[in-house]
């Protein structure tokens, strides 16, 4: 079945969406969470609570064109508020990884100026990322919105561990001084 078929499904209210929605993104959805958590049963349950979002969400939302991105977003934010609560009083290796290689690039939200023009940041690194070969922007994205470690990246599209390595290094230099550029402060 097609993303807009079971978003016609969601705006209908009709709960095969929810199975419809399962069989096609269900393994893509949990892998994306247990990315995060390291945790297949809290996946699972962050599984759960994304299909229950998409079905608050959906209408207003109408993600037909893009379904599996609207599910990954949910899922994401999900698995990382429910990684905080559980690691509040200890750091996430994972997270404090990708923290630290972003860090230097990417501006931190300490004034409420920056909180304010977040959409304005999210135009920017949408329009670095568009400037990127379709290449560098799988191994960006894959690294950082789908939490891939560098072996997985490096096995996907066949490359030497070291050149990812030097790939996102490079790309994260790139983006800082487009950030620069754009009038941002790192």
């Amino acid at each position: 079945m097609d993303d807009g078929s079971i978003v016609e499904l969601y705006l209908a209210k009709d709960e095969s969406a929810i199975a419809k929605t399962s069989e096609k993104y269900g393994a893509a959805i949990r892998t994306l969470a247990n990315r995060i958590l390291d945790d297949l049963p809290a996946s699972e349950e962050c599984e759960n609570d994304t299909y229950l979002e998409a079905w608050n969400r959906i209408p207003p939302h109408e993600p037909r064109a893009y379904l599996f991105p609207f599910l990954g977003r949910i899922v994401r934010h999900l698995a990382i508020d429910r990684c905080r609560r559980r690691d509040a009083r200890k750091r996430s290796a994972v997270l404090c990884e990708l923290t630290q290689e972003l860090e230097l690039c990417l501006p931190a939200k300490e004034t409420v100026e920056t909180e304010v023009s977040a959409s304005e940041l999210e135009a920017v690194i949408r329009r670095f990322l568009a400037g990127c070969s379709e290449e560098q922007r799988g191994v960006f994205l894959r690294r950082y919105w789908y939490f891939d470690t560098i072996p997985a990246i490096a096995a996907r599209y066949g490359f030497t561990q070291s050149k990812v390595k030097v790939t996102l290094h490079r790309l994260r230099e790139r983006l800082r001084v487009v950030l620069e550029e754009e009038g941002w402060t790192i």
